[in-house]
């Protein structure tokens, strides 16, 4: 199998500087040639030195409908790489992209320049979620000044839970604390969720467990019993519209009550219950589990569907 590497964003969002970063590390003067596949050119262009160092040969792909598996393969015949790296056009829709069969996706990584994250955002949602959803790194550069990174984590970490995000400056990278900007009060005991603080409970547990582990949070919930669950175990959970309408999410992490048989799949409750960190085997190790307090029989809520946006 041939590994690629995928950098993508839009355009002048920092791939090129990033990928120039890459090729000058010591650890990437390794043995073997490596293809550059470069589909759009900005304003940063690649020094000839460092590709020689590096032993890179870069081609160009100006165009879409040239990214195809059939000169990919012809690419790699000529210059019989060891890897290959992907420089992305942010304006292709990424879930058109096709590889040949052999060649293996060993990472993928976004960069978005922090400034400009609102504008496509806002308007090139769709084509930004592609780009994003399969990301194990999420690198939002050109932080300085920038008052509302926990708002952008927030809309990123609705779109791909798993991933990485990194904050840099001109100084690196920003260690950031959101605490500030949560909607609720770390200092109480018990945690009154509403549909926005659900939500964010639910991504901040993702990142930040330590800081929910032993207190108690209550919130309205519809009932998960998926199949070949431990008798004692349900998923109180809701709803969420990651980015458009045809992109939902079912939020909820797994909760323990002696009375779990009795609840009936999509039924609504109030769960009130104790936030610990324990193995669990879709986690492949530790992560959030609950432990119900109380479960009682409730209506459902005006807004059934959690939104992010």
């Amino acid at each position: 199998m041939k590994p690629v590497y995928i950098i993508n964003g839009f355009l002048e969002s920092g791939k090129t500087e990033f990928i120039n970063f890459t090729l000058d590390q010591p650890y990437f003067q390794i043995k073997g040639k490596t293809l550059l596949l470069l589909c759009e050119e900005g304003e940063i262009e690649y020094d000839d030195a460092l590709l020689k160092k590096s032993r890179t040969v870069l081609e160009l792909i100006e165009k879409e409908e040239d990214f195809n598996t059939a000169n990919l393969i012809e690419l790699e015949k000529k210059y019989k790489p060891e890897r290959i790296i992907v420089e992305y056009n942010g304006m292709w829709n990424f879930k058109n992209m096709k590889l040949p069969w052999h060649w293996k996706v060993e990472q993928q990584i976004t960069t978005i320049d922090a400034s400009t994250f609102p504008m496509y955002f806002t308007n090139m949602r769709s084509l930004l979620a592609e780009m994003i959803r399969k990301s194990e790194m999420i690198i939002f550069n050109r932080c300085d000044g920038v008052e509302e990174l926990s708002v952008y984590k927030r809309n990123v970490k609705a779109i791909n839970a798993q991933a990485d995000i990194i904050f840099e400056d001109a100084n690196g990278e920003i260690n950031e604390i959101f605490e500030d900007d949560l909607p609720y009060d770390l200092k109480q005991d018990n945690l009154e969720l509403d549909n926005y603080g659900y939500g964010i409970w639910y991504l901040d547990s993702l990142d930040h467990l330590e800081r929910y582990i032993g207190k108690q949070v209550t919130f309205t919930a519809m009932v998960l019993k998926p199949e070949n669950f431990p008798k004692d175990y349900f998923v109180p959970g809701r709803m969420a519209m990651t980015c458009c309408a045809d992109d939902m999410a079912f939020l909820g992490f797994a909760c323990e009550y002696d009375k779990a048989d009795t609840l009936e799949q999509k039924q609504w409750v109030k769960v009130t219950a104790r936030v610990a960190k324990e193995y669990w085997a879709d986690y492949n190790g530790e992560g959030p589990i609950l432990h119900a307090v109380s479960v009682e029989e409730t209506k459902a809520p005006k807004e059934a569907v959690i939104s992010f946006t």
